[in-house]
């Protein structure tokens, strides 16, 4: 569960981002902020994982309150003034959103910010405590929420990506090198263009074949000492 805040002078931006929020099953509202100084006092009292921050506000500006903190939670920029990007960029942030900004749009500022949390909580966190990261891909004019446990392989195809799941598959516009960047690569390995696959799904390789469940996935040349690696160390 990732922990969040909003930080916006403008109670209707706080409409928008909690609702946006609340089709994201895995994000938890710790607290409302309308300056930075409120904010100071929430990050006293709550664990925050991320922060929704508006850069226009009155007192102290979002960026100035940025740069109090010597440990800031992940940050998504959320402003109608985009002359502001390069300084939030300078300053850390996970992503900029320029008001008004899509479903979609948040969707992605959103994946970004799963895939930093978990690799953060990795670096202090043993790997059997980590819960599994999660993403959301738009199939069917609906956002599925993926855990990424439950992946067989990746297809890319033709101007579509299929995801093979556990039990289901689903068909996305979403491009397969961006789908890849948001996949460990402890769990998962590229074997062919067209072609990702989990690591503990494999069942046999033989030859320019990988088998998982039932499905045969081929190997790309330039990928193959890629997967001799995963089996020469053991001989």
């Amino acid at each position: 569960m990732i922990r969040y805040i909003i930080i916006d002078d403008e109670p209707i931006a706080h409409r928008i981002i909690e609702g946006y929020c609340n089709n994201l099953p895995h994000l938890e509202k710790a607290g409302n902020c309308y300056d930075a100084f409120e904010a100071m006092q929430m990050l006293n009292k709550e664990q925050v994982d991320l922060m929704f921050l508006d850069v226009n506000m009155p007192k102290l500006s979002g960026f100035e309150f940025l740069k109090t903190l010597s440990n800031p939670p992940k940050i998504i920029v959320t402003t109608a003034y985009k002359e502001f990007a390069i300084e939030g960029y300078e300053l850390d942030i996970t992503d900029y959103l320029l008001k008004p900004f899509s479903f979609e749009r948040f969707v992605k500022a959103i994946n970004k910010t799963i895939n930093t949390v978990v690799k953060n909580r990795s670096a202090t966190t043993s790997s059997s405590a980590l819960k599994p990261t999660r993403f959301f891909i738009k199939g069917d004019k609906k956002y599925h929420q993926i855990a990424t446990e439950t992946i067989l392989f990746i297809e890319a195809y033709g101007n579509y990506t299929k995801l093979y799941l556990n039990d289901d598959i689903i068909v996305s516009h979403e491009k397969i090198s961006s789908l890849e960047e948001l996949l460990s690569k402890d769990n998962f390995i590229r074997v062919h263009k067209s072609f990702i696959v989990a690591i503990d799904k494999i069942k046999t390789i033989e030859g320019n074949r990988i088998l998982i469940d039932t499905h045969k996935i081929p190997i790309g040349q330039t990928y193959k000492s890629s997967i001799y690696k995963l089996y020469s160390s053991n001989g």
